[in-house]
């Protein structure tokens, strides 16, 4: 009888310790500090559709914005942002502004069309970032694509001038557990120049310049 007490009494001990182990972790998961910064232009002559999301907490927490782009005609647009999120305390910021010129004309696709091909992909899995970089059907491409990647930071800058497709996508996600603080993607088609910087990580530098 005593000894089934004592197995009793450590088994309770025992869920308590993983509960609060459990618990713990759920915490620090809640509270992964994830940040990023933005500066982008992007100029189009052609058709695009793009979209970024922001939010510092996944379901119904935290700070949401939602801005995209879709169309054919002439497209000068700039974006700001600043999101700071999964602090504790339940701090949260999100500073974003967006300016843009936008002329409507009815787009249509040359006729000829290229198999030349340029593509790049950059994974940084400890800050919980990526982003992806493609042209094809080029008929003219300069570009200048610059990866940093650190256990505390990933800078990516994209400088591009294309006549033909370009496709841009980026994820910055602290791990799977953790809502993405940014989700973007963007196809653009005929004549495009795309400046982008992104910087995300632990604790955002904030040292990129304005395009």
């Amino acid at each position: 009888m005593r000894r089934s007490l004592i197995l009793a009494v450590l088994l309770i001990f025992a869920l308590h310790i993983i509960a609060n182990t459990t618990m713990a972790a759920s915490s620090t998961q809640k509270t992964a500090t994830q940040n990023l910064t933005e500066h982008s232009w992007t100029y189009n002559q052609g058709y695009m559709d793009d979209m970024r999301i922001y939010q510092t907490d996944a379901g119904f927490h935290g700070q949401k914005l939602v801005t995209g782009t879709r169309g054919s005609g002439t497209v000068s647009r700039t974006i700001d942002a600043h999101v700071y999120g999964g602090f504790e305390k339940g701090y949260d910021e999100m500073t974003v502004s967006e300016w843009g010129v936008y002329q409507y004309k009815p787009y249509t696709p040359p006729l000829t069309q290229s198999d030349l091909k340029n593509a790049l992909c950059a994974k940084n899995y400890e800050v919980g970032s990526v982003v992806s970089e493609s042209y094809s059907e080029i008929r003219d491409l300069i570009k200048d694509t610059k990866a940093i990647q650190t256990d505390e930071v990933s800078v990516y800058e994209i400088d591009s001038e294309v006549m033909g497709t370009a496709k841009i996508g980026s994820r910055v996600q602290k791990r799977s557990t953790t809502a993405p603080i940014y989700v973007m993607g963007g196809t653009y088609i005929g004549y495009s120049v795309i400046r982008m910087d992104i910087e995300a990580g632990n604790a955002s530098i904030l040292t990129l310049p304005c395009p």
